[in-house]
Parts: structure tokens; sequence; C-alpha cells
């Protein structure tokens, strides 16, 4: 096997065990948004028979209104975690969706936005094809530079 060989099948490696911590981290997000969702639409219900004071009714209301408002980290979390299904990890020679981007000693991942990750002791952070950042170096091969908040950057590598 070449070294070229040898190199693609170590990136492609990485990008697997990368695309799986992503995933993880995304579908616990999803189940913890679900978890808070469902606990306040609980004590938003009232049981039948229940003594509907003024209070009682003020507190489920309450806890109704804090339901709709984890209904949006729902969404956006199954909307990370459809992305990721749909989206093509393949090894890439270019900065494009799915593509992993390494310069200046930092890690990102072409996919959708997640806060930092560690794999194999890396640290790896997941960035949208909206960000800055990514508009300014799409297209770009390993070994190219580009221009970000005024200083000139050069992709280390791009898989």
């Amino acid at each position: 096997m070449s070294p070229t060989q040898d190199t693609n099948k170590d990136r492609a490696a990485l990008k697997a065990a990368i695309y799986d911590r992503m995933m993880a981290l995304e579908a616990h997000e999803l189940e913890v948004a679900k978890e808070h969702y469902r606990a306040y639409l609980s004590d938003a219900v009232m049981g039948e028979g229940a003594q509907q004071d003024r209070s009682a009714v003020a507190e489920a209301t309450e806890s109704l209104d804090l339901a709709h408002s984890f209904d949006h980290p729902v969404q956006t979390h199954q909307a990370k975690v459809d992305a990721l299904e749909n989206l093509d990890f393949g090894l890439k020679s270019e900065v494009m969706a799915g593509a992993v981007v390494s310069f200046s000693g930092k890690n990102f991942v072409v996919a959708v936005s997640t806060d930092a990750f560690e794999v194999g002791g890396e640290r790896y952070m997941g960035i949208s094809e909206q960000s800055p950042i990514y508009r300014a170096m799409q297209g770009l091969a390993e070994g190219d530079s580009f221009a970000f908040n005024g200083k000139d950057v050069m992709l280390d590598q791009v898989f």
C-alpha cells in the first residue's frame, strides 16, 4: 500500500470516528431537550377532578409556557441529527460540507455547529455552511490560504 493510500485509510477512519462522536453528541442533546420538554409538559397537565384554583392553573400555564420554550431546542437538535444523517462524510479534497479542515492548530468539521469535542486526543468543532469562516475557505484545498479577520491563514489539512 502506498503512503497516500495509508494516509487516506487513516483519514477515513478518523472521519468515521468524528462522525460517530458528532452523532452521539447531537443525539444526546436531542434526548436532553426532549426530556425537558416532556417534564414541563407533564407539569402543565392537570388531572381530572383536580382542584383548579388560581395558583394551580397559573402553575400549569407556566409549565406549559416553559414546555413550549423547549420545543425550539428539540426541533434544532432534530434538524442537526437529520443533517448529519444525510451528509456525505466521505473524504474530501476541498472545503465543502462533510470536510474536516485543520489550520492554525484548530480542527473544524463542516457539517452542523457544535460545541468543541474530542476524538483521538484532538479537539474538533462543528461549523455550519452559514458560518463566516466556512464562507472564507469554501472550495479551497489543503495548502491554500485565505484571509479571515485580517489574517492570512493556510489550510494544513482538508479531508
